[in-house]
């Protein structure tokens, strides 16, 4: 895992997806758009729960969010870090 500062927009790199948040999502809960080329989804991570999904299919959709949840302490504690809460 790696973490990459684009413009207000953390990304952190795990597996071949990009985990990122942005800046304008400060009055949300905490939560991550995965992304990976042309698909995008938005996951909470309190708890560990699907928003939307545009594109993927259900097996890497299951891969994801089990990527989620075993990094989600990592995702957590940069989400906390970037917005300082």
């Amino acid at each position: 895992m790696s973490v990459t500062a684009f413009l207000a927009m953390p990304t952190i790199f795990i597996d071949r997806y990009k985990f990122r948040f942005y800046s304008s999502d400060i009055h949300e809960p905490p939560h991550v758009h995965v992304i990976h080329a042309e698909r995008v989804a938005k996951i909470w991570l309190e708890p560990v729960t699907l928003e939307y999904n545009r594109g993927y299919n259900r097996s890497e959709m299951n891969r994801i969010l089990k990527l989620t949840e075993q990094n989600r302490q990592q995702l957590l504690a940069a989400w906390h870090e970037h917005f300082d809460r």
